[in-house]
């Protein structure tokens, strides 16, 4: 029989960044973002064994009462990895996404330099947005290692579950865990502003009581890094307010204004060689134009401050510029716009 870790180990060897093991169906790796069955395949009854085999006796009764679970696993080789499992159909099914054994430099991820500057700032909101597979994860390890390695600095993590794990250089890096550190984000926010912070990364705004912590730790002096699964800056900006009560929605607007430094949006894209992925970004920095507008509830006039030139680009100016450069085909570009019309003009 097949163990996870001999099913984790296979995938990366094949290059894969997700699992997909499911009671009663084949086992499936997805490599380059394409979905690929594993040359392996457990016998049948044994999937539901290796996914169980992962829980604890609380963690299988509370997943049989309708939970799913969501935990960090690693590997004999050091090697970390997302796990997710659920049930659909009476059944059980799982999840896994392959972390990279180490942290990438954002050079080596090839983004922006300008995001050097967004996790150099002293106070303010930095947010990654994206798709889910789309990288946010890596991005902010990424910006917190660069901190970690430049900077004298507090960083506190708060993530579900864990990903990537730091060993302190310059700074100093506590990382809680929601569900068995603190029991939400929101909470550990709000204790975070008592625990001397300079830095701290949430990993999900996910609702009001987080959003308004996260601006509150912000507006107090602290640089805020955290994701949000949007795929354009203007539509973040309209995530957070929509996500907020209608009598508090004017005040968020006012508040995020007040301390947004930037959002990068960014999508994994297969390369024309089909051997590997790239990132495609899109960055808005919080420009006083860009500020204006999200107080005076412009959002969708934001494109027109991308489009100005400088630092900043709208994803449609990146998806031509990754043609232009060969990394992509124009056919992969027309499938990942979101407005093709636009993006002809480039």
């Amino acid at each position: 029989m097949y163990t996870m870790e001999d099913i984790i180990l296979l995938a990366r060897k094949a290059q894969a960044s997700d699992i997909h093991i499911s009671e009663g169906m084949p086992l499936l790796f997805r490599i380059h973002g394409v979905l690929t069955p594993a040359p392996i395949q457990p016998e049948a009854g044994e999937t539901a064994e290796i996914l169980y085999g992962l829980l604890s006796e609380t963690q299988k009764k509370s997943l049989l009462e309708g939970y799913d679970k969501d935990f960090a696993l690693q590997t004999s080789d050091g090697g970390r990895q997302r796990v997710n499992i659920f049930r659909q159909k009476g059944k059980v099914a799982g999840t896994i996404r392959l972390l990279n054994d180490h942290i990438p430099t954002l050079e080596e991820l090839m983004l922006p330099d300008k995001l050097y500057d967004l996790a150099a700032q002293p106070r303010g909101l930095v947010l990654v947005t994206g798709p889910t597979g789309s990288g946010k994860s890596t991005t902010l390890a990424a910006m917190v290692e660069y901190i970690n390695r430049t900077r004298s600095a507090h960083i506190i993590t708060i993530e579900d579950p864990i990903e990537y794990v730091y060993e302190g250089k310059k700074a100093l890096i506590h990382q809680r865990e929601t569900g068995s550190d603190v029991v939400s984000f929101a909470a550990a926010l709000r204790s975070a502003l008592r625990e001397d912070p300079d830095i701290i990364l949430v990993g999900e705004m996910r609702d009001y009581e987080t959003i308004s912590a996260a601006l509150t730790a912000a507006e107090t002096g602290h640089l805020v890094l955290s994701t949000l699964h949007t795929t354009g800056a203007a539509q973040t900006i309209d995530r957070i307010i929509d996500a907020c009560p209608a009598e508090v929605q004017n005040q968020v607007r006012i508040q995020l204004a007040g301390v947004l430094k930037g959002i990068v949006t960014q999508c994994l894209l297969p390369r024309s060689d089909g051997r590997s992925r790239i990132v495609a970004t899109e960055l808005l920095l919080g420009t006083d134009a860009a500020l204006n507008l999200m107080r005076e509830g412009k959002t969708h006039q934001l494109g027109n401050v991308m489009h100005s030139g400088g630092v900043m680009h709208t994803l449609n100016m990146d998806l031509a510029r990754l043609m232009q450069q060969g990394y992509i085909t124009r056919q992969t570009a027309e499938e990942y716009t979101n407005d093709k019309r636009e993006l002809m003009q480039y």
